[in-house]
């Protein structure tokens, strides 16, 4: 995704609650919850691209094993650092009609996306996304997305609104899957995303600097 996918997830509001985290616990404690990041998505080695495009024609529903998240980069006392958040509370479905993906709304619940730090999600929650007024981040796409078959690349175009927000949105997204015998298809991608596009300044508290960019990531599982 270039700057979203509706699966987008909050990324830039994350990077509020890594800094004003930061400036209330200090460096000490903040450094201490920084942990490991998330692996980026990636296709299942055992899912293999759409080989009949025409057989995964109808509506599927994104299901279990679904996520969406972000991840940003940091520099951390002096350190680089990258943070990643993630929820499984992804819903929505794809339209697949005549060789092309034709429509999909992707809805992702924002209070839901959780870090390594509780204090850190509960500010991005309450405070940078204000979660109980723009509850959900969505991606709806706007055109048509031809699938080529036995390649897994997709492009996929629409819209993305996250804390009420909504921008143009352009996901380079891999697509897979057994359709043939309806085995579930996966969609994996990432988009980069601009903080300030959705009203969200990146902090800079001296001892942490957060990019002005970062990433939405996303996994889908489509049932039939």
């Amino acid at each position: 995704m270039r700057t979203g996918a509706k699966v987008g997830i909050g990324v830039g509001a994350a990077v509020v609650v890594v800094g004003a985290a930061a400036a209330i616990w200090g460096p000490g404690l903040y450094a201490d919850w920084v942990g490991p990041a998330d692996a980026a998505p990636t296709l299942e080695q055992s899912v293999a691209p759409l080989t009949d495009a025409d057989a995964a024609d109808g509506t599927w529903t994104i299901g279990e094993g679904s996520f969406a998240g972000y991840r940003l980069d940091e520099v951390l006392q002096g350190q680089d650092v990258t943070v990643t958040g993630r929820t499984e509370d992804v819903t929505g479905s794809v339209t697949v009609a005549d060789g092309a993906i034709s429509a999909a709304t992707v809805e992702v619940d924002m209070s839901t996306v959780a870090t390594d730090e509780a204090n850190r999600d509960a500010y991005f929650r309450d405070q940078a996304l204000e979660v109980g007024t723009y509850p959900t981040a969505t991606f709806e796409l706007t055109e048509p997305a031809p699938i080529e078959e036995g390649a897994t690349a997709v492009e996929l175009t629409g819209e993305l609104t996250v804390h009420g927000v909504t921008q143009p949105a352009t996901v380079e997204a891999e697509v897979a899957g057994d359709a043939a015998n309806g085995e579930p298809v996966q969609v994996v991608g990432s988009v980069p995303v601009t903080f300030a596009d959705f009203d969200v300044e990146a902090p800079d508290l001296g001892f942490v600097t957060v990019e002005d960019d970062g990433s939405i990531e996303f996994s889908l599982q489509l049932q039939k």
